[in-house]
């Protein structure tokens, strides 16, 4: 016999509906008729311009629309084709859309070109909706902020296996005049920089092979419930010129706005879209683990715990040695070390410069005057000192220790939702090439994952779905 709803716990009826969402679909399309009500959760905006672009006379409803596309989702169909095939197919599923008549796949396609940003007002709608019953299922994994960057595939020609070999055949050829020519790595400089149909497609590393993608930042929180999506394009770069560099034909300058240098315009943009919901621990892997980066979570955004493996190219040993007030010293005579100012290049870490006492400035450089240098160098010995290195080696959380071990296994929720997105939800197998199409699906899969939430939350309050958001009256199951 089941168990009734105040018999289990919150967490429990969550993780539930979140293996309903993978392997239960046609029983979570069903719950979701009985305690979700759509309309509810869509945001007047939304629905102001769809009915006054539509019209008062329209044959399809926007409810309807987003019904469609939530069990396009969760039945993972990766082509629109294939959903009106199915929906002509299945009468349950036409009631349960509010379809009278099933629509063509040029207007599905319409629909997300005409209203991707309202598309994206409603994920951040349900963002807000959903953090409550986020704290209310875990408040300490709510509590952790985790982001991670990744790219979308499109189905563009560079991406076939064909288009690679008819490069590598390229190579092969001047191999033949060349015995020194090594065709297997030389065949990526062939290879063009952007998609040719889509320049937002472009030349990226990811999941371990070379592909045309465009890159995406993900945040959700220890949970795996998605709490913000980024698109590196060209309005992310306009409204963080500081930190982003203006796109060119080259794909390194993707990776300027990859992980690190994109933390602090995400973390900006998410406290600017919800300002009442606050993080304390933030858990990142270890292309995080820079100076800078603890510095800016510790000043600018108040958290309290970083959870960041240290990267081995930054926990290089310092033989150097320091007095009372933190002042290098020469470990020979003794003497405090001149300091020289703060330094710090590009994607570097703030710093400051300290010489050896017996380096002198002569002409354009500086000399090293010590009887007895303790180091090979004419210049003599340098030393730089970090303002944020206490708060980098203790974030919060003892490091090597059970308990840091336990947090950064969080991590993992956050890779496990990006699987979910391009697996289950289907990002990864659309037909369409087009970013603004790329953009619409993926927020679509954000507000399928959070109506999870919602019906979690339903299934939870048999008693309150009446005046919860997004749930219908209650009905006997």
């Amino acid at each position: 016999m089941r168990k009734s709803a105040a018999q289990i716990s919150m967490w429990d009826i969550y993780n539930g509906v979140s293996e309903a969402i993978e392997q239960h679909k046609p029983q979570l399309i069903r719950l979701l008729e009985e305690h979700i009500y759509f309309d509810k959760l869509i945001p007047v905006s939304f629905k102001l311009a769809f009915y006054r672009h539509m019209g008062r006379k329209h044959k399809y409803h926007l409810e309807s629309y987003i019904r469609a596309f939530v069990v396009q989702k969760l039945l993972g169909i990766p082509k629109d084709t294939l959903l009106l095939s199915v929906l002509r197919l299945s009468a349950e599923l036409r009631d349960f859309c509010g379809f009278d008549k099933v629509p063509d796949a040029s207007q599905l396609t319409r629909f997300r070109e005409n209203y991707k940003s309202y598309l994206a007002e409603m994920f951040e709608h349900l963002v807000d909706l959903t953090e409550s019953i986020c704290r209310e299922i875990n408040a300490k994994k709510a509590d952790y902020f985790i982001y991670d960057t990744t790219g979308i595939e499109l189905p563009v020609a560079e991406n076939n296996p064909k288009f690679f070999n008819s490069k590598l055949r390229e190579a092969k050829k001047l191999a033949k005049s060349n015995p020194n020519f090594d065709p297997y790595k030389a065949v990526y400089a062939f290879l063009p920089e952007a998609s040719r149909t889509n320049p937002d497609a472009r030349q990226q590393y990811i999941n371990g092979h070379f592909c045309y993608a465009t890159k995406v930042g993900i945040v959700t929180n220890g949970l795996g419930i998605c709490r913000h999506i980024a698109f590196f394009d060209d309005d992310f770069r306009k409204r963080h010129p500081e930190v982003c560099s203006p796109k060119t034909d080259n794909p390194d300058s993707d990776k300027e706005i990859g992980d690190s240098v994109s933390l602090k315009p995400v973390l900006s943009d998410f406290r600017a879209a919800h300002p009442t919901i606050d993080f304390k621990t933030f858990i990142g892997d270890s292309s995080f683990d820079s100076y800078d980066i603890y510095a800016m979570l510790k000043n600018d955004f108040s958290f309290e715990r970083a959870c960041i493996p240290m990267n081995p190219r930054n926990s290089t040993a310092s033989s150097a040695h320091f007095d009372a007030s933190g002042t290098p010293i020469c470990p020979v005579s003794g003497m405090p070390f001149t300091f020289l100012g703060k330094s710090g290049g590009k994607n570097r870490s703030s710093r400051f410069k300290w010489v050896c006492p017996g380096s002198v400035q002569k002409g354009s450089s500086r000399v090293c005057s010590c009887d007895h240098p303790c180091t090979d160098s004419s210049y003599g010995k340098c030393v730089y000192t970090y303002p944020d290195k206490d708060f980098r080696l203790y974030p919060g959380v003892p490091r090597a220790t059970d308990h840091w071990n336990n947090l950064y296994r969080h991590r993992v929720a956050i890779e496990r939702t990006i699987n979910i997105f391009k697996d289950s939800f289907v990002l990864d197998s659309g037909k369409s090439h087009r970013t603004v199409t790329v953009k619409a699906d993926l927020f679509l899969a954000g507000i399928t994952q959070l109506i999870g939430v919602l019906l979690a939350d339903a299934l939870h309050k048999p008693m309150k779905r009446s005046t919860m958001p997004g749930s219908s009256s209650p009905s006997s199951t």
